[in-house]
């Protein structure tokens, strides 16, 4: 008896097929297209949230495009037509070109201690150590707190004269409260608490990476000669490669839009020294009642992430994510 070749089930477009049952001598195509009645039920599931996502994603991004291209002032419809002057005049503004280069600080930053701290720190709890739950939850807790209540929580903190801290910062000959008045350190200071507030995050997908990786690897690197700080670089590194990149993708994506926490914290003073383009946005949009101008500031910061977003995942998370396509694919 022959074996039957698998192109003799070839379907049409050549998509291959697989026989139906023992003796039917029928095939099974495997591309079907949904039944009728799960095309009412994906309608059905997915139109709200389309609807929500054209309502507050896509609208806005279609009124603010068109309103930065007027001189207009929120009220009425605009009427002034400028083209792209809010635009020239963004980047011509010493302040908004000053948010851009505090927006780059902040993310050197994050990549450089943020990140790499809440990874030895996930390396450190994911030892034997006594207590190692209890800590996971302390260092966990400040990222379950909103921007506002953390960014209120450090005012009360350091204020001079009254903050706990200012109290003992004062007593061990220092004033930690004036690092929020001073526009040569203000800046570092909200990037300490902003780390405070998001590195548990970190810290977090970190350690769950690190127990995904199978402990046999690092047993074999050892049992080959290689130190504890081999096996970390050669074997542990390269499997929290996925974990590391997505991290860098959402802290520098926090970074851009970072507004609230500096708000409430500094207000973007002293001097704009720690001021954000969501900020500025905010200042001349709410205060200043400069809509226009504040609408290019918000497709300015929309089009640099979107821009950044695309080439990451381009060249940095392409491999990630067609590793993680091919793996559905298989279970499929």
């Amino acid at each position: 008896m022959t074996t039957p070749s698998i192109l003799s089930n070839a379907g049409p477009g050549g998509r291959v097929t697989e026989p139906s049952g023992p003796g039917s001598g029928g095939v099974r195509r495997t591309g079907r297209r949904p039944r009728p009645g799960r095309r009412r039920a994906l309608a059905i599931f997915l139109t709200p949230s389309l609807l929500l996502f054209l309502l507050l994603v896509l609208a806005p991004i279609v009124v603010a495009s068109y309103a930065s291209l007027y001189k207009w002032n929120g009220f009425g419809l605009p009427e002034n037509f400028i083209g792209l002057d809010n635009y020239t005049r963004a980047f011509a503004d010493p302040v908004f070109r000053g948010d851009l280069w505090h927006g780059l600080v902040l993310i050197v930053l994050s990549l450089v201690v943020q990140l790499p701290v809440a990874m030895g720190l996930a390396m450190l709890l994911n030892q034997p150590l006594r207590g190692r739950a209890i800590y996971r939850v302390i260092f966990f807790a400040p990222y379950v707190l909103s921007e506002v209540t953390t960014a209120v929580l450090f005012n009360l903190v350091f204020s001079p004269n009254r903050g706990f801290g200012d109290a003992i910062s004062r007593f061990l000959g220092a004033d930690a409260g004036a690092v929020f008045a001073d526009p040569d350190t203000v800046l570092y200071a909200v990037f300490l608490v902003v780390s405070w507030k998001y590195f548990g995050l970190y810290m977090i997908l970190f350690l769950a990476a690190r127990q995904n990786i199978p402990k046999e690897l690092n047993e074999a690197a050892v049992t080959d000669g290689a130190s504890a700080w081999q096996a970390f670089r050669l074997v542990t590194l390269p499997l929290l490669g996925p974990t590391i990149r997505i991290s860098v993708f959402l802290s520098v994506i926090g970074t851009i839009q970072l507004f609230d926490m500096v708000w409430v914290l500094t207000g973007g003073g002293p001097i704009h020294a720690s001021e954000t383009m969501a900020v500025t946005m905010f200042q001349y949009g709410f205060r200043r009642f400069e809509v226009g101008y504040a609408s290019a500031i918000s497709i300015i910061m929309f089009l640099l992430s979107l821009v950044f977003a695309l080439i990451y995942q381009r060249i940095v998370l392409r491999r990630d994510t067609e590793g993680a396509l091919t793996v559905q694919g298989d279970q499929r």
